[in-house]
């Protein structure tokens, strides 16, 4: 298998600059790089991250799913952005809850619980 150095998801969206506002939001910064025009990343953890995109024909169809230490505190500091969330639903092996961005597109956050019942 080949080694790999990063990973990003990118998330196609139709109006760029709403969905990079958006995303500095939640994220709570400005991009951590615009490479070029249309394209803003942020590295959310580790060599991992997340790509947003300007692509309006599959804009809305993604998802990315992120693993988060805690659930209840994502969705806190979520509210006190001003970003909602979906209901948090709890399978005793994980919860997860997610929030869509202006184009439709995804964001899970799942958290896997250490010691499933």
């Amino acid at each position: 298998m080949p080694t790999f150095k990063d990973v990003y998801a990118v998330l196609p969206v139709s109006d760029h600059a709403a969905a990079v506002a958006w995303y500095e939001r939640w994220i709570g910064r400005r991009p951590d790089t615009e490479p070029m025009e249309g394209v803003a990343e942020w590295r959310i953890a580790g060599s991992a991250g997340i790509q947003v995109a300007h692509d309006p024909e599959p804009a809305g169809k993604s998802t990315v799913v992120i693993g988060v230490e805690d659930i209840d505190e994502t969705v806190g500091d979520l509210a006190e952005r001003g970003v909602e969330c979906g209901p948090v639903q709890d399978f005793g092996f994980v919860k997860l809850t997610e929030i869509v961005d202006p184009a439709g597109n995804k964001v899970t956050f799942v958290w896997e619980n250490p010691s499933p019942e």
